[in-house]
């Protein structure tokens, strides 16, 4: 009898280990694939920013 108790926590602590595993998994990428899109932002403002002063210039000195 007691072994239907030790099979039953052994089979709780496998899903409980399969689900923390998966979530980490998800909250992991989330956070790199939030990363990434703040650098590319980044990356994209800078660009037009340095774009936008060139502009500005090449319309003054005419």
């Amino acid at each position: 009898m007691w072994w239907k108790v030790v099979l039953g926590l052994l089979a709780l602590w496998l899903v409980v280990s399969v689900g923390g595993a998966i979530i980490g998994f998800v909250v992991k990428g989330l956070f790199w694939i939030a990363v990434l899109g703040g650098v590319l932002f980044l990356t994209t403002a800078a660009v037009g920013w340095a774009k936008k002063d060139d502009k500005q210039l090449k319309d003054r000195t005419r």
